[in-house]
């Protein structure tokens, strides 16, 4: 362990709290050790060092790594944050450490902080969407589930065709965690072109979950199939 995780991890211990960390454990199913600190007062704590970090050039993966190897999941959010703080320095060759982040300590907390980082890879480097359509077949729901969210929030900037190829690749899925994943996206757009997704519910509802239709047809007012 460097010198810089243990000032943060000392940094961090005067605002534990047994009783919340048992709490946010319970939340995340029992899965994770917390040190139980919310997230307003972490991001206050470590935005010395997060600022600090952002002075050298690059991106620091052996600090990033040391994180996720930390047994309180405070550790991996921290890591979250900082990549998300740096996510202009990514180049392509990054997606490889990116991913074994995805797949490190996995579960939807910090993959959803994750696959904003990575929207914000492929918008800038397109190439990169033939491996999110390589993701979104992959084996691990969480690449499949960073494939499906990784264009939220691209409004007039999102890739329809690629959108749908995704979707295609886990319809009939029937993991709660991927059905969620494809309500949201397509609920995100719906905000921005709400034509092409009724479009899309009509021509593909007798293959979509039920919660998929649910979660994408919350903001269509039109919408009333299987719902």
């Amino acid at each position: 362990m460097t010198l810089l995780i243990e000032t943060l991890l000392k940094s961090l211990q005067p605002a534990s709290d047994p009783e919340r960390a048992r709490q946010m454990s319970a939340y995340m199913r029992d899965q994770f050790d917390f040190l139980g600190i919310q997230a307003a007062l972490r991001r206050e704590i470590t935005a010395p060092f997060i600022r600090t970090l952002k002075q050298s050039p690059g991106i620091n993966w052996d600090f990033l790594t040391q994180l996720f190897d930390q047994p309180y999941r405070e550790c991996q959010y921290i890591g979250c944050d900082y990549l998300n703080a740096v996510k202009d320095r990514l180049a392509p060759s990054d997606l490889a450490a990116v991913r074994q982040l995805v797949i490190t300590k996995s579960w939807w907390d910090t993959v959803d902080s994750l696959d904003k980082v990575i929207g914000h890879l492929t918008l800038a480097y397109p190439k990169l969407n033939v491996v999110m359509l390589e993701w979104s077949r992959d084996q691990n729901i969480w690449l499949r589930r960073i494939a499906i969210n990784h264009q939220r929030n691209r409004k007039d900037k999102m890739d329809t065709v690629l959108l749908e190829a995704i979707i295609l690749a886990n319809l009939d899925d029937k993991e709660f965690f991927i059905n969620k994943a494809i309500g949201w996206i397509l609920r995100d757009y719906s905000k921005t072109n709400p034509q092409w997704v009724e479009q899309f519910l009509q021509k593909y509802e007798p293959r979509l979950h039920p919660l998929s239709i649910r979660e994408a047809s919350k903001y269509l007012v039109k919408y009333s199939k299987g719902v």
